[in-house]
């Protein structure tokens, strides 16, 4: 067992983006995190372990636009759905907070003025950048589309093809257009301000610190290599946006504010500092203390902001730079990318929803990862089986078969006069605790568990060879019977000490049972005094039942996010309409259309009169019943839903051609509110719904 002093540390996993619930690979990371930070307390390490919603930038910004809220209000709805997340797989975090909080635009803000003023890394640059001349905003890349100027195929986003993989700019782009609006952008220039990675004294200390053998993954080490030593080497890093946007405002430039990624990583330290104010501690001593070790877990496709510029950044802003980032590959289905549409998405909640234990899923995923940055794969029968025979069949199992055996023929107390210091039972089970904690600490869990699982096994070989049911027949054997079943007491309350950062929830269950104090790493050493007594035993843990691997993957009737919500308005939404088949269905054309003229209707308080342009090489007019919810100025240049084979109407007003989808509650007077169907950025108009 370690002597050392208790050691200090600061743990984080990535930052979730504040535009929806958590998904499964949120979920997979935390739970990675979560083990590693349970571990080192047990170990008796102070450690502080912070998380928080990235709340910046243009996709939160146009999101909240569209739902009728404040960024702000956005961001609040989306945090106040985390904790039934993190509660629900026991995902500890010390703190929760937000990149928009005031800890974050004052930190960001000093770090900024160190790297502009100290370090002399911030310059400008004018720079063209396409517009959107209806929004009246610069277009991030992900919201320009058009013809790949190689391949020539349509749709494509401003980064990148698709069909033919290849890289260039928005500006190449052929026939180009805005997916918030459609309008064609225009060219705007604009100053922006860039940090200066590409200095040799950035570049100098980047190679000292990514490349240093004991700091990243072998595998993340070598990227970092190739991003060091690529031709053209670093390139200096915009960080900033114009307004409007949602985000931090640079010091001393009306209108500009920090790019997303600049703020995101310093929201590590801002949620630390938050929980320290709460809390009484000196987060800015915290930081400068030698002692202090920082480390962040994250995905693999966010390793060249966290190895690059964070560490540059923190470093020239005269601030503790990361002792490691670790990186993790991505959770698959059955060994493919999840896919709601092909029924192979997971749903957190829906997991917790439908009964199944989150520790089955917590011991599934820890014995899939090692300390490389491999992707790991959900196989619904290999969680049955694994779960079932680990678990159950050989952990919980040892507990079942000695505990009732205690409570009836001992009163519940155990024998330990045989746990001597050269005892070979015990010797065996302690002999294996150095290795396990050293796994654990290189988050080799994957390797901790199956040599857990390896001491299972010779334990219930024990079980096997001993027999207490049979001793158990004979009075005579009682002696026999007390010491077999405490030894395998004994023996299951190591194992469970080995399994606790992953099992914490079991691990309470069997403090409980066998009334002992939290269990720390040091108590394998420590057995139950002779005599101790224990509750009567009850059932740990339940297998897994396979039909609930079928309800995991079968589609929720409603969103299981949106469950609490649902329950609330049940009372505002209309019964189903009768069944239809397929072919009824067909029979109606659902076509996208483009708004380009929108008017209020004279004599008509209800109605706006719609000019649709659905790809004929004709416009068509619609009179719809939503003059209520929308001014006409707010549609023009949007896309909708409409029924292109409806028998046009004669009405007072005039033709109408068709129909366009809205959405109410059947209700409208107690839950008021028409929401007209707008297609998801790039389609076009003419496109079928099918």
């Amino acid at each position: 067992m370690s002597t050392s002093a208790p050691r200090q540390l600061f743990v984080t996993t990535a930052l979730p983006y504040a535009n929806g619930a958590f998904h499964i690979g949120h979920i997979m990371e935390y739970i990675q995190a979560d083990i590693w930070v349970r571990f080192q307390r047990m170990q008796g390490n102070e450690v502080h372990f912070v998380g928080a919603d990235d709340a910046h930038g243009a996709p939160i910004m146009i999101a909240a636009e569209k739902a009728g809220i404040t960024p702000q209000q956005f961001v609040a709805n989306i945090a106040a759905g985390r904790k039934q997340y993190l509660d629900g797989f026991h995902i500890a975090f010390d703190n929760w907070s937000s990149t928009d909080s005031p800890e974050n635009h004052e930190l960001s803000q000093e770090i900024y003025r160190a790297l502009r003023d100290e370090a002399k890394l911030i310059s400008t640059k004018t720079i063209d950048q396409f517009y959107d001349p209806v929004k009246n905003m610069f277009l991030p890349d992900r919201y320009i589309k058009g013809e790949c100027p190689k391949c020539g195929t349509k749709d494509q986003y401003g980064d990148s093809c698709e069909n033919c993989s290849a890289v260039y700019s928005p500006t190449d782009l052929k026939n180009p257009y805005s997916t918030l609006s459609g309008a064609t952008p225009v060219m705007k220039s604009s100053e922006h301000f860039f940090f200066k990675l590409s200095d040799p004294k950035c570049v100098a200390f980047l190679r000292e610190w990514a490349l240093d053998s004991n700091r990243l993954q072998p595998e993340v080490a070598n990227k970092a290599k190739e991003w060091l030593d690529g031709e053209g080497g670093l390139g200096d890093w915009d960080i900033s946006r114009d307004a409007p946007y949602f985000g931090i405002e640079i010091p001393d430039a009306p209108g500009k504010y920090f790019y997303v990624w600049l703020d995101a990583p310093i929201g590590y330290l801002a949620s630390l500092k938050n929980y320290f104010a709460k809390t009484g501690r000196d987060f800015d001593a915290f930081m400068a203390d030698d002692k202090t070790e920082q480390y962040h877990f994250i995905g693999k496709d966010i390793t060249y902001f966290h190895t690059l510029f964070w560490p540059a950044m923190l470093k020239f802003a005269g601030r503790k730079t990361p002792n490691n980032v670790f990186a993790h590959g991505f959770i698959t289905v059955s060994g493919e990318k999840m896919s709601k549409s092909r029924g192979t998405g997971i749903s957190p909640l829906r997991y917790l929803d439908i009964g199944m234990n989150p520790e089955w899923l917590r011991y599934y995923i820890a014995a899939k990862l090692n300390a490389k940055v491999e992707d790991v794969d959900f196989n619904p029968d290999d969680f049955v089986a694994r779960v079932n025979a680990d678990l159950i069949g050989k952990y919980v199992n040892i507990a079942s078969r000695a505990a009732g055996f205690i409570a009836k023929r001992f009163e519940g107390r155990v024998s330990t006069q045989w746990a001597t210091a050269d005892d070979a039972f015990l010797a065996k089970l302690r002999g294996v605790a150095d290795e396990i904690r050293s796994l654990y600490e290189q988050r080799e869990y994957g390797k901790a568990l199956r040599l857990v699982m390896e001491q299972a096994d010779a334990i219930n070989a024990y079980v096997d060879a001993n027999k207490p049911w049979e001793l158990a027949k004979d009075s005579a054997r009682d002696a026999q019977l007390h010491e077999v079943c405490s030894r395998l007491l004994e023996a299951f309350r190591i194992l469970t000490v080995y399994l606790k950062p992953v099992l914490p929830q079991l691990a309470a269950q069997v403090e409980a049972f066998l009334q002992v104090q939290p269990f720390q790493w040091g108590d394998v050493a420590m057995p139950l005094a002779d005599g101790h007594v224990i509750h009567a035993y009850s059932h740990l843990m339940q297998r897994v039942d396979p039909k609930m691997l079928d309800a995991l993957f079968e589609a929720p009737e409603a969103p299981a996010a949106a469950a609490s919500e649902a329950a609330a308005a049940e009372s505002a939404i209309e019964d189903l309409a009768p069944e239809i088949t397929i072919d009824d269905f067909a029979k109606v054309d659902l076509r996208i259309a483009k708004i380009v003229n929108c008017e209020a209707v004279e004599g008509s308080t209800k109605l706006l009169r719609l000019t649709l342009d659905a790809g004929e090489g004709r416009t068509r007019n619609v009179f719809s019943g939503i003059a209520s919810a929308y001014k006409p100025e707010e549609l023009v240049g949007k896309l909708t839903l409409m029924v292109a084979n409806l028998a046009p109407r004669k009405m007072k007003f005039g033709l109408s051609e068709g129909m366009v989808l809205a959405a109410s509650a059947k209700d409208e007077k107690s839950h008021p509110g028409i929401y007209i169907l707008n297609p998801w950025p790039g389609a076009e108009p003419g496109m079928r719904v099918r």
